[in-house]
């Protein structure tokens, strides 16, 4: 059984502060399923249960303890089991909405410092997709950086990494061959001992070859992607932590078809921080960006500055999280009815 240090881990001063009990030990959970955990301590790894009062106590998922959260749990006596007492408050959480109707909390990764957003330069190659990815990891208080995988495969390398940068204002944007290792040096300044990185994406983006590559060996299971559309299967089936071993940690999460916003109105504004700053320029202050005169929003779209397709999923977005704010106030149906009313009624 090995034994980690906490500091390889990721600890850092902002969880050792919250620390005011020494009776207990400290560790990192880095698999949850089901209501078990395993912890990754400096006395080895061990299966943790929670103590009952987390379960009475939580308000919903998102006060369980999820991979990558710091946690005060006591050793059982003769067996490789720890009970769970406290989760350390978090510098990160990265949370997205469940599938369907019902507005439930998916827990994704806990204190990452850096969220790897990868995208294939294939056929499922989509900056759109990526906007979305954007907010929410600008909500979570993560940084993001985007690669695009299978560099080899992209006939137009250059107008897809332009393409990229334009959707993501301030991001570093790096493109990689796993097979071949071309491109990740540019990603060894985020993978540094005491740093999380979470990897996102969608299915068959490349994020299991990375971890691969990274590992040196075969890590993470990698399957081929579909051949009618390069959309990948799901390889991995659970979130995992794993100490890379030159520095640093590593977050796996499993593809997603769907990405489904939790909340973040100002993250919003971050992703599209350049429509953000153009309307500031609009004459009126509540502009629409429709009909308006003197709308600095449309005249930088007539002028190319800015392309009519990213203002749609600016708009696109920014009606989702009005409607998950309405439906948490008032229900589904008459969030529905709420806007209707704002977008048809005066018309």
């Amino acid at each position: 059984m090995s034994n980690y240090l906490l500091e390889e881990l990721g600890f850092q001063t902002f969880f050792q502060d919250q620390i005011k009990d020494d009776s207990f030990d400290v560790g990192r959970i880095s698999t949850a399923a089901n209501g078990i955990y395993t912890i990754l301590s400096e006395s080895g790894k061990l299966k943790g249960i929670p103590l009952g009062k987390l379960y009475y106590l939580a308000a919903g998922p998102e006060d369980l303890p999820c991979v990558g959260d710091w946690v005060l749990f006591q050793k059982a006596k003769g067996s490789s089991e720890g009970i769970i007492h406290q989760i350390l408050e978090r510098k990160s959480l990265l949370v997205r909405n469940r599938a369907g109707e019902k507005q439930e909390a998916q827990v994704m990764a806990a204190n990452v410092d850096f969220v790897f957003l990868v995208s294939a330069l294939n056929r499922d190659f989509n900056p759109r997709r990526m906007e979305r990815y954007l907010t929410l990891v600008y909500e979570s208080g993560a940084s993001p950086v985007i690669v695009l995988t299978k560099m080899d495969l992209a006939e137009d390398l250059d107008e897809k990494i332009s393409s990229t940068e334009e959707v993501a204002p301030g991001v570093p944007v790096i493109a990689v061959n796993s097979l071949t290792g071309d491109g990740y040096e540019q990603l060894l300044p985020f993978i540094t001992k005491g740093k999380t990185i979470s990897l996102l994406g969608s299915s068959g983006a490349g994020k299991s070859t990375m971890i691969n590559r990274l590992f040196g060996k075969k890590i993470q299971k990698t399957l081929e992607t579909r051949e009618g559309d390069d959309r990948g299967r799901h390889t991995t089936t659970h979130r995992e932590l794993f100490v890379l071993p030159d520095g640093g940690v590593m977050i796996d999460t499993p593809g997603m078809r769907e990405l489904q916003l939790w909340s973040g109105n100002e993250a919003l504004q971050t992703t599209f921080s350049d429509i953000e700053q153009l309307a500031e320029h609009c004459q009126f202050r509540d502009c629409k960006h429709e009909s308006e005169p003197n709308c600095a929003v449309k005249a930088a779209i007539q002028s190319g500055e800015l392309t009519e397709e990213r203002l749609k999923s600016y708009r696109k977005l920014g009606r989702e999280l009005e409607r998950l704010e309405l439906k948490e106030k008032y229900g589904a149906h008459r969030a529905t009815q709420i806007q209707r009313l704002r977008y048809f009624g005066k018309k």
